[in-house]
């Protein structure tokens, strides 16, 4: 995922790893959104996210997506997108944190 810093097998990864790809082919996809609402954090763990072509709200965006696909489903799925990403950043960060002297 990041040359200097890989990342180990932790919840969400597979959606940051497909979302990275996603942007480095500038495409705007469920995963790509989910990695950019994240990149603040995502960035100071030290993941270089790339800059989109394509303007935010990434949240809304996303939201937008999903509820064409699932209707009333949208809100508990973007959610547990959410989750899921937030619960990554947490494992690397306690990865880092664990391996400074």
């Amino acid at each position: 995922m990041n040359p200097v810093n890989p990342i180990g097998t932790m919840p969400g990864e597979d959606l940051v790893r497909e979302g990275l790809k996603d942007l480095s082919q500038d495409q705007r996809t469920d995963c790509a959104l989910l990695v950019l609402i994240a990149a603040p954090r995502l960035r100071r763990l030290g993941i270089r996210v790339p800059t989109p072509r394509f303007p935010g709200p990434y949240e809304h965006q996303l939201y937008a997506r999903i509820e064409e696909r699932l209707g009333a489903g949208a809100h508990s799925y973007y959610n547990g997108l959410i989750r899921r990403i937030v619960s990554f950043a947490r494992a690397l960060e306690r990865e880092q944190s664990e391996s400074k002297p």
